[in-house]
């Protein structure tokens, strides 16, 4: 390829990525996009006016049972309907004590969370299958700090009798899960998600 090409293809593509960066893409996002060539075909069918771009709306379905791990039962599932995801009607909520940088038990903050509208697994479920949904300010805290989303309307028990929740995380790469024994601390990095 002669040089003078090559260089207006590494412009166009600065180009692009300025404008994706503009709407709203990451890296991340934009590395998804350029490991799915199907998407692009789609793109360019759109552009050549063969077809139409469908909005689909994200619903989360959250009477069904969440996912639950090898060796743990469910202990308590709050439902919630059919629930379309839109980040601005999320809260994360932190206690008195986790805004004070103090640190509340599990026991403790699932009491004060009763009678709350605290989303439950499916949500985190179904995020972890569309990970492009996911806020990219649900990463770090305003201290720079990993932020754990808590997912408090699903409490799990594990074999060995301790109840816990799961949270989501990004760890550095991608987006994953893990779970947090209620016997355990909560502090500022620790948001439950709650419905708006």
């Amino acid at each position: 390829m002669p040089a003078k090409s090559a260089f207006s293809i590494v412009g166009l593509a600065h180009k692009v990525c300025l404008v994706a960066e503009g709407q709203g893409y990451t890296p991340e996002l934009m590395n998804a996009l350029a490991e799915r060539p199907d998407l692009f075909k789609q793109l360019l069918q759109v552009q050549l006016g063969n077809a139409e771009i469908r909005i689909v709306d994200h619903v989360v379905d959250c009477d069904v049972d969440p996912m639950i791990p090898d060796g743990w039962k469910i202990e308590d599932h709050q439902k919630g309907g059919q629930w379309k995801w839109d980040p601005a009607k999320v809260n994360l909520f932190l206690s008195d004590p986790q805004k004070e940088g103090k640190t509340i038990r599990g026991t403790e903050l699932r009491k004060q969370l009763q009678g709350q509208p605290v989303l439950n697994a499916c949500v985190l479920d179904y995020l972890l299958a569309h990970p492009y949904l996911i806020p990219e300010d649900w990463k770090q805290d305003d201290k720079g700090r990993t932020r754990y989303t808590f997912f408090w309307g699903t409490i799990y028990r594990h074999s060995n009798g301790n109840l816990g929740v799961r949270y989501l995380y990004w760890d550095g790469g991608r987006w994953d899960w893990s779970c947090r024994w209620l016997d355990d601390g909560w502090d500022g990095q620790d948001p439950a998600a709650l419905r708006a």
